[in-house]
């Protein structure tokens, strides 16, 4: 049975390490006269929008909610990032409980270098809203608690809007994301998570970014070489 550490620990990943994955529009008026594209082409898709893109650091402020009065706490802090797979959070406020959250890594990190971690094939697609989206479902080559991840990604502005992550014993995380346009890059704008891991509650957790400093010199300081458990993707 996980923790109610394990759980906080996997509720914040879903909310810092999945941070750059949002795309602009790259779709062709006669796309639907093409032929299917490739699980290789649409990651290639993913990862040329953003391409110049190398560093970034932003504030980010979370919101759980969990309907347990000593687990919905605000937290703040700061996110990190640095091409291709660095991220890293480090928070000016947060619970006692959740100080083993400063330092987190991306399971999925850079779509560049998914082929390093990941399986993947196209599996299908799916409604998203007023669209329809494709799905990849990504498959760790070291096996861990996640049984599969699907990402969901708009063909029409190339960004991802979903991922789920399915575990093997019965619970999932389904992470929403929203974008703004930051310097002709697509950055992260919220993240919306809805966290079912039984035998805890449905638990939901916000999170607003902002203060964006794009390609500036991150002192490789920041970065720590723990190796944390948890589940993210980054806007892309």
């Amino acid at each position: 049975m996980p923790s109610v550490r394990s759980v906080s620990r996997r509720v914040a990943a879903s909310l810092f390490a999945c941070t750059f994955c949002a795309l602009g529009l790259a779709a062709s008026a006669h796309r639907t006269s093409q032929p299917p594209l490739t699980v290789d082409q649409v990651i290639a898709n993913l990862v040329e929008r953003n391409a110049t893109l190398t560093t970034y650091e932003a504030h980010i402020a979370i919101r759980l909610r969990t309907g347990i009065p000593f687990l919905n706490p605000a937290l703040e802090g700061n996110t990190y990032y640095k091409r291709p797979d660095r991220y890293e959070v480090v928070f000016t406020k947060y619970p006692s409980w959740a100080k083993s959250f400063e330092a987190l890594y991306s399971d999925i990190g850079d779509p560049a270098v998914w082929y390093k971690k990941f399986s993947y094939t196209l599996h299908g697609t799916k409604a998203y809203k007023h669209h329809t989206d494709l799905v990849l479902r990504l498959i760790q080559r070291v096996r861990g608690e996640i049984d599969h991840e699907d990402v969901l990604v708009d063909p029409r502005r190339w960004v991802i809007d979903e991922m789920e992550y399915v575990y093997y014993r019965g619970g999932h995380i389904s992470v929403e994301q929203t974008y703004r346009q930051l310097s002709g890059f697509s950055v992260l704008d919220t993240q919306h998570a809805v966290i079912a891991m039984p035998p805890f509650p449905r638990a939901r957790a916000d999170a607003q970014y902002s203060d964006y400093r794009l390609n500036v010199a991150i002192n490789d300081s920041v970065f720590t070489k723990k190796q944390t458990q948890h589940i993210g993707v980054s806007p892309k």
